[in-house]
């Protein structure tokens, strides 16, 4: 690193050209890279994957799409029944077939009676618009790319247009329901806008100068070189969208939290009379290595996303490695040049210093050191029992409850509650029949399993087409509750040879099945690889081991926080006015520990690479805990504050999975900073003692670094060499900067 900030600060000119240009290219990227980006979120090769692309290949609807629901109430007097009622029932419905080019099922011409409510005149029928490309061919629809224009409201026109006077309509389906829960929402610019706005305030609270802008100045460069990059990559390889609230918002947060690091240690190093160029070599020596690793740490969490065999995840994963790849380079280049050139300038007024370790963090790590047993049985206890909660979680889409609370598609959902008809009908799940199956006879078997409301397979082009035939199961339970999925289950077993069961829930069995069945692998491996990084960087093997382990300990209980807020509905109705969904979407958990299990581990490495150096100076882990959380923990406050403020932006989404997935690492970065890294971590390092440092030879000539000081005591721990005056171990002593330079970790 010695080298490195060397070399940056002797060519100033040339890196501020380099990150000038790169950043004016980001800005031109901005504005192009959003119409790049996909919507697929079904994982390749699956069965269901494979089903909707059929469906949707042969007949240009249905498989993934959501069909519209239009539930119709006849006039008083008249029913379905009624031979006036009933052929402008099926007039209507032909109406919408034609006008909207879509396939259609009603009672009309199916006449089944699971159709129809009790009442005897509301009924409801099946409205899937066909998808065209650009090309007019029809589109595969596999997920949300496969969406076009919301038809709710013209379809309502034409229905009400055929019906008898004094006829009510109202359109519902899952998607409208969705839009009318998360209809408003601010752009991600204006999100990032916000976030920055929010970390700009907590900036000026840390700094007390007008240093508060230089970590935001070196967020903007970060995401627009990264924004960059991304549209590099879509000319590669398709992205999803999601990459761009990721980039943004998390690189908002990640990029501040490096520069905050950076600028903190470089105003203690002016505060002890380093000035110029100097300085910054002395903060880079110190905190230019908590940056490095701290990436690395991010990257290697987001490996999990990078080796599962689902595209969007992996793309999101490609955002989500750039960001803090960049943010560190950004960190360990640019903010350098900024600081030996006008960094002096930019610090005043200095309403703050940085001269010693903050008292009020002090005085709190004396007493968690003091009281370390009771911080480690109360925090440990309300971590395992969030975890606890974790495991109740069930995977799927939302419940239409959670959905909108007014509007036409609630309207039409409340009238079907009403009638006694189950609301998985708004979740069908289509089966492909090859040629030579006999749709009625199929629609037979499939009508009499547990859990099915009714099976339509019309004739017609819009249900037999190319030798195949199309058959429609509507269950009774929700695709996102256990009895839905359940339900999906025996249709696929029911199902005759040659037969492809398609729709999303189908979607999200085969998306669970693929990603987490080899989750607990996944883990272990991460797992090590961060054990190594660490080690090298503490010199030990006790401390990177806790920090594992804990981080898991915390990702679980983030888990159960995310499962408590929405899934059980604590705090979603009262915030977002959303209902509890009753489910989580399957892709979040997956993501939420891919980025929490980089992002937290950088806090560990901030707090456990200052009391690592704090022990080297002094020898006594109790000063290095309390020297260490002292001089750290305003720090981590503050750039987990920042990142929680970023993550509260991105909940403003008007998409109620990105609400859901902010909230889970919000609440992680919560968990994180206090819990965990305010209080386990500190008692836990306090309760260990000099096993913290333990590094025997052997173990440091496999890692390649220094071994952790001088002499060996009857134990095997290493006591480090320290400067200053005799301290508790009597360990030799000596000046700081006396001592040769520590080989870059």
């Amino acid at each position: 690193m010695e080298r490195f900030s060397g070399y940056v600060l002797r060519h100033k000119l040339l890196v501020t050209l380099l990150w000038l240009a790169v950043t004016c290219a980001g800005a031109f990227a901005v504005t192009q890279v959003t119409d790049r980006l996909k919507e697929d979120f079904a994982p390749p090769g699956s069965a269901a994957r494979d089903a909707n692309a059929a469906i949707a290949r042969v007949y240009g609807s249905g498989g993934a799409d959501k069909p519209l629901i239009p539930v119709v109430t006849l006039p008083a007097g008249q029913n379905v029944d009624s031979p006036q009622a009933k052929a402008a029932l099926g007039k209507a419905f032909d109406a919408a077939r034609s006008r909207l080019n879509a396939r259609v099922v009603s009672y009309a011409d199916a006449g089944d009676r699971r159709l129809v409510a009790t009442d005897g005149r509301t009924t409801f029928g099946l409205v899937f618009p066909i998808q065209q490309t650009q090309g007019g061919e029809s589109g595969e629809g596999g997920g949300r790319d496969g969406e076009g224009p919301d038809l709710s409201g013209p379809l309502g026109q034409v229905l009400r247009s055929e019906l008898p006077p004094g006829s009510t309509v109202a359109v519902t389906g899952m998607a409208g329901l969705e839009e009318a829960a998360g209809s408003e929402g601010p752009s991600v610019l204006v999100e990032t806008v916000i976030g920055g706005v929010g970390a700009l305030v907590v900036l000026a609270f840390v700094f007390g100068s007008f240093l508060a802008l230089v970590p935001l100045a070196i967020a903007v460069v970060s995401i627009l070189t990264s924004f960059l990059a991304v549209y590099g990559i879509t000319g590669v390889t398709d992205v999803n969208f999601m990459v761009q609230f990721v980039v943004a918002l998390i690189g908002l947060g990640v990029a501040v939290d490096y520069s905050l690091l950076l600028v903190t240690r470089w105003r203690e190093e002016r505060a002890r009379g380093h000035e110029g160029d100097a300085a910054v070599r002395r903060a880079m020596a110190t905190a230019g290595h908590a940056v490095l690793f701290s990436a690395a740490a991010v990257a290697i969490g987001l490996i999990a996303m990078l080796v599962m065999p689902v595209e969007f995840l992996r793309s999101v994963a490609y955002g989500g490695m750039i960001i803090p790849t960049v943010s560190a380079l950004a960190t360990l280049t640019l903010l350098p040049v900024v600081l030996a050139t006008i960094g002096p300038w930019l610090d005043r007024p200095r309403l703050r210093k940085e001269a010693g370790a903050s008292r009020a963090w002090t005085a709190w790590t004396r007493m968690v050191v003091r009281f370390r047993w009771v911080a480690v049985l109360v925090s440990t206890a309300i971590l395992a029992a969030l975890a606890y909660v974790a495991l109740g979680m069930n995977l799927g889409e939302p419940h239409s409850g959670a959905m909108a609370k007014s509007g036409h598609a609630y309207e039409g959902l409340t009238a079907l509650r009403h009638g006694g008809v189950p609301s998985g009908v708004l979740t069908p799940v289509d089966v492909l029949l090859p040629a030579g199956a006999d749709p009625a006879r199929v629609a037979a078997e499939l009508r009499g399993l547990p859990g099915v409301h009714s099976v339509v397979a019309p004739e017609g082009d819009g249900w037999r087409r190319d030798g195949s035939a199309l058959v429609t199961v509507l269950p009774s339970g929700e695709g996102g509750t256990a009895a839905g999925k359940d339900t999906v289950k025996a249709i696929r077993a029911a199902a005759p040879p040659g037969a492809q069961v398609g729709g999303e829930t189908a979607a999200d069995l085969d998306f669970t099945d693929k990603v987490y069945g080899a989750f607990p692998l996944l883990l272990a491996v991460i797992g090590l690889l961060t054990f190594v990084l660490l080690a090298r960087a503490f010199r030990s093997l006790l401390l990177p081991l806790k920090a594992v382990l804990l981080n898991l300990l915390s990702l679980a209980a983030v888990l159960g926080s995310t499962v408590l807020v929405w899934q059980q509905g604590h705090g979603s109705d009262q915030i977002w006015g959303i209902s509890a969904t009753g489910s989580i979407a399957v892709f979040i958990p997956a993501m939420v520990f891919a980025f929490l299990y980089g992002l937290s581990m950088d806090y560990e490495v901030f707090i456990l690479a200052r009391m690592r150096e704090e022990y080297d100076r002094t020898g006594s882990t109790e000063t290095a805990v309390v020297e260490g959380i002292g001089r750290t923990g305003r720090l981590v406050t503050s750039a987990a504050l920042i990142l929680f403020l970023a993550f509260a932006s991105l909940a403003a989404a008007p998409i109620v999975e990105v609400k859901i997935f902010a909230t889970g690492l919000g609440l992680g970065i919560l968990l994180d900073a206090t819990i965990v890294r305010a209080l386990l971590v500190p008692a836990m390092v306090a309760l260990f003692g000099k096993w913290n440092w333990w590094l025997p030879p052997w173990a440091a000539r496999i890692l390649r670094v220094a071994p952790s000081g001088g002499r060996h005591d009857r134990l095997g721990l290493v006591e480090p060499e320290v400067d200053g005056e005799a301290g508790e171990h009597g360990a030799h002593r000596v000046p700081l900067d006396a001592l040769p330079e520590r080989p870059s970790r």
